[in-house]
């Protein structure tokens, strides 16, 4: 194989992706291009993301495609997007119990009935 040939393999094996991150006050979806074979953890890493949302701890911060959580070890394939969550301000469960306590009952689609 001739050098030519393998820099021609090498861009062929690139695919499209996303990495997403959300706070209150901004997000931030990046598309970019990454061989083919790259982590979760490896994309997160080459997006940049890290730079502009410097709270984002991959040790902390759970990761996933499309809104499913997925493994830091998962291959991307081509079209995905990685979104970083933050971690939950307050544990559903409790909310949901507290407001039974209070006498308040959820209607369609959330919100306190009156």
């Amino acid at each position: 194989m001739s050098e030519s040939e393998v820099v021609v393999e090498k861009e062929q094996s690139q695919i499209k992706v996303e990495v997403a991150f959300a706070r209150e006050d901004s997000q931030q979806i990046l598309d970019f291009m990454v061989n083919e074979g790259t982590t979760i953890e490896q994309a997160v890493e080459q997006s940049g993301i890290l730079a502009l949302f410097p709270e984002i701890d991959l040790t902390v911060n759970k990761v996933g495609i499309f809104g499913k959580l997925g493994k830091k070890t998962a291959t991307l394939k081509e079209g995905d997007r990685v979104e970083i969550y933050r971690p939950l301000i307050a544990d559903p469960k409790e909310v949901r119990r507290k407001r039974e306590a209070d006498g308040k009952k959820m209607k369609k689609g959330g919100g306190d009935k009156a």
